[in-house]
């Protein structure tokens, strides 16, 4: 079948990254750019460290966009699929091939009380506005994105509390015992760090806590999560699975339609399951495989996952993923200012979270690519260079 007609819901990264390899790799057909934000695409992760920080007002990703040649489509909010037609709360859209990268939304607490998002452009502007010396900045959640707020509220003066209900900071995303590395940079930043604490609701002019405690704050921002924006998919033949379901080459179990970026759950030929990741590299670099396959490829997506974060003047990255991981290694001094967690399954590295240790990183993602036994000892030795901590 002739490929005249792509339309793509989403314009985020991955929406604008797969518009971009269709151009690239020759397709001159027409395509469709649909975006529920009235802002052209722009980059997110610099909302919680560069606009926050006011180093930046405006990440736009491209300003020349129209020399892609779409047709681009903003405030305008995909809310049906059927019989090869996607459908917004403005018009119907007709397709030849569809590509899903409608991102994710932030899940929110319950209460009648104000609480900010940090997802969008206008968020980060909005909570930079009232971030002054002496504010009460309640926030909940210490995930990567409730870390990086805490960093920059700190900064700018802020009297900062993070009530996290893990018992400790990313344990969901890495661990409780990883996580609790970072505890004391908190404390060391002045930010109040509360583990183990629920919110029962967010009432006007505080928090409401499990148990009948309540913390005062003048502003709230709620940072427990995001989750994948595919409710509008509800009675359609698409297949949802924590997301879009899609197989190793990103294909939907609808014929002709593709999903990427923080919407899409595809299957991992090396971790062997269906994964879901809310990372600026998944959404770069997967549509260079969607749209060879949109164009009638056969290549498989299957990276090593990669992340990082800015806190409390520290980079830390991350790559691979620990889930099924048998073994927990750490490499360097965990009280100091550079070391590494390593996940191993199987005699295998699996992931790997450095802080301060950017060559550690690159080597140890080469590593898990390749898929070679390790020796733990060699791993532990900081002494040892990540590539050479092979088994012989």
């Amino acid at each position: 079948m002739r490929i005249e007609r792509v339309v793509i819901a989403g314009a985020g990264l991955a929406g604008l990254r797969t518009l971009e390899e269709l151009r690239a790799r020759g397709y001159q057909g027409a395509v469709t750019l649909i975006g529920t934000e009235a802002r052209p695409p722009y980059d997110r992760p610099p909302l919680s460290k560069g606009v926050l920080a006011g180093a930046v007002d405006d990440t736009t990703l491209r300003h020349d966009l129209s020399a892609l040649g779409a047709d681009l489509r903003l405030g305008e909010a995909a809310t049906g699929l059927a019989d090869g037609v996607l459908r917004t709360g403005r018009g119907e859209y007709a397709f030849d091939r569809l590509v899903l990268a409608t991102g994710a939304a932030p899940v929110q607490l319950p209460g009648p009380g104000p609480q900010r998002m940090l997802r969008t452009l206008d968020d980060a502007l909005s909570l930079r506005a009232v971030l002054k010396p002496g504010l009460r900045l309640a926030i909940v959640g210490a995930g990567w994105i409730g870390a990086e707020l805490a960093t920059a509220a700190a900064a700018r003066g802020c009297l900062v509390t993070v009530v996290e209900a893990g018992p400790a900071p990313l344990a969901a995303a890495i661990g409780a015992e990883a996580g609790a590395k970072t505890s004391r940079w908190y404390a060391a930043a002045g930010v109040d760090l509360r583990t183990g604490v629920h919110v029962a609701s967010v009432q006007p002019g505080g928090l409401a806590l499990a148990g009948g405690e309540w913390l005062a704050a003048d502003e709230i921002v709620t940072a427990i999560g995001v989750r994948p924006q595919v409710s509008w998919l509800a009675g359609s033949d698409v297949a949802l699975d924590n997301g879009v379901r899609t197989d190793e080459q990103l294909r939907a179990s609808v014929p002709g339609v593709f999903a990427a970026g923080d919407c899409a759950a595809f299957w991992s030929l090396r971790y062997r399951r269906l994964l879901r990741f809310e990372h600026w590299d998944v959404a770069l670099r997967a549509p260079e495989v969607l749209a060879a396959n949109l164009l009638g490829g056969s290549e498989n997506y299957d990276p090593v996952p990669y992340f990082w974060s800015e806190q409390f003047g520290r980079m830390v990255q991350y790559a691979g993923y620990h889930g099924g991981a048998d073994q927990l290694i750490w490499r360097g001094d965990t009280g100091g200012e550079r070391f590494a967690a390593c996940w191993l399954a199987a005699g295998k590295l699996v992931a790997l979270l450095t802080v301060a240790l950017p060559r550690d990183l690159q080597q140890g993602r080469r590593l898990i690519a390749s898929g070679q036994p390790v020796d733990a000892a060699g791993i532990a030795d900081p002494a040892v260079p990540v590539r050479d901590a092979v088994l012989r």
